[in-house]
């Protein structure tokens, strides 16, 4: 009989520990799918704010149609990519060419004086910064998700169940981690 009882209790036990974990890998999951979305509206506000800028700037950007045309090239493939990895590496392309935008902005006085234009680059600042803080959100979700999927015993509900680690998302251009060189007037580069 107390065999029995042992026996059962470690069925019940095993049970517990099943669902448990389970539900947990389910909540981690969510959790970084939510975090997805979110960077998703982000990237979907940036997306929307480009045909505004672009029009508020190709009166006085006239010699500048290259860049004007790579921005709207960007954006198109975009909103043509399927949800994967590969469409974060376009939109890794479009801030890049977005800097490149705003840095020949500041060659044109008239523009930099314009408020249209003004509103527009601090919107599109606002959506940057609240791009970057949804990044790190779910960079933490995955984190932690993947602590879940890899970490013993959850590990051996994980796998069985299909969960699998989730990828970061991270600097496509290693140039972009390196250091800056500042070159101050006079002076060596540090």
């Amino acid at each position: 009989m107390t065999i029995l009882v042992i026996l059962l209790a470690g069925i019940v036990l095993c049970g517990l520990f099943l669902m448990i974990s389970y539900n947990a890998l389910v909540r981690g999951r969510n959790l970084a799918a939510e975090a997805q979305s979110g960077m998703d509206i982000q990237l979907k506000r940036r997306a929307d704010l480009i045909p505004n800028l672009v029009s508020a700037v190709q009166g006085y950007m006239d010699h500048e149609r290259e860049l004007l045309s790579a921005l709207a090239t960007v954006r198109t493939k975009i909103a043509q990519a399927p949800d994967d990895p590969s469409r974060y590496q376009l939109e890794g392309q479009l801030s890049q060419t977005l800097s490149r935008f705003l840095a020949v902005a500041e060659n044109y006085p008239q523009l930099r004086a314009s408020e249209n234009f003004l509103a527009l680059q601090q919107e599109l600042a606002s959506i940057e910064e609240a791009l970057q803080l949804s990044r790190r959100y779910y960079n933490g979700a995955a984190r932690d998700q993947n602590n879940r999927v890899q970490s013993f015993p959850s590990n051996l509900v994980a796998g069985p169940f299909g969960f699998g680690p989730l990828p970061y998302y991270e600097l496509e251009n290693p140039a972009d981690r390196a250091v800056p060189k500042v070159a101050f007037p006079g002076g060596k580069p540090s």
